[in-house]
């Protein structure tokens, strides 16, 4: 919760930020879970996920709600890439404010691997793999976003026409197991990471 929380509260921070007030006015401006949770996508897929290690350890919240026409300098669409971009940001920002801590704690012999371990695990492979996750390329998802605005006009009707088949894509990668293929830079960025970030963690 606490990491879908981060994640939606970077969108709704760079929305008011380039001067769009309705995240601020539907009370999203904020790192309170209570505000961003989704029954589904933050609380039950977290679990079942957690129950059956082979499946990605996927999640999302409650989307933030914008108003592109709002965005002060930036075109709409520049401002909501950046807005995209934010949240998938705020989770690798979380990643690395736990490694410090952990690092930090272990060094004045707070914390050992056991404790170390659990934290990896439940934080810092759930950051990574959401920040991976969620800038693939299709629309719903934050890289759907990234992609309209990095590709030139001449090229839009690529986003256009993810977004009337993203959903069906989506669930043909989830459900034929391609999924696993597309998450593997996550598992192994997790792994190099926890590796070199336990070596600073008494046993």
């Amino acid at each position: 919760m606490i990491s879908v929380a981060v994640h939606e509260f970077g969108h709704a921070f760079m929305a008011d930020k380039l001067g769009d007030r309705l995240p601020r006015s539907q009370g999203r401006v904020t790192l309170s879970p209570l505000a961003h949770a989704d029954l589904i996508g933050t609380i039950i897929m977290p679990l079942v996920a957690s129950f059956y290690p082979g499946m990605p350890m996927i999640a999302w919240g409650k989307p933030v709600q914008t108003n592109t026409k709002a965005y002060r300098g930036v075109s709409p669409r520049v401002g909501h890439m950046l807005v995209a971009l934010m949240g998938p940001a705020m989770n690798l920002v979380l990643a690395i404010v736990v490694s410090v801590v952990i690092v930090v704690l272990a060094a004045a012999h707070v914390i050992h691997q056991p404790a170390a371990l659990v934290l990896v695990q439940y934080i810092l492979a759930l950051n990574i793999t959401l920040l991976f996750f969620n800038l693939i390329p299709l629309p719903p998802l934050d890289g759907g976003a990234v992609l309209e605005g990095l590709l030139p006009e001449s090229l839009q009707i690529v986003p256009q026409t993810l977004k009337r088949y993203g959903m069906i894509l989506f669930f043909v990668l989830l459900l034929s197991g391609a999924m696993k293929f597309v998450m593997r830079p996550a598992q192994e960025l997790t792994i190099a990471w926890a590796t070199a970030l336990l070596r600073h963690v008494p046993a």
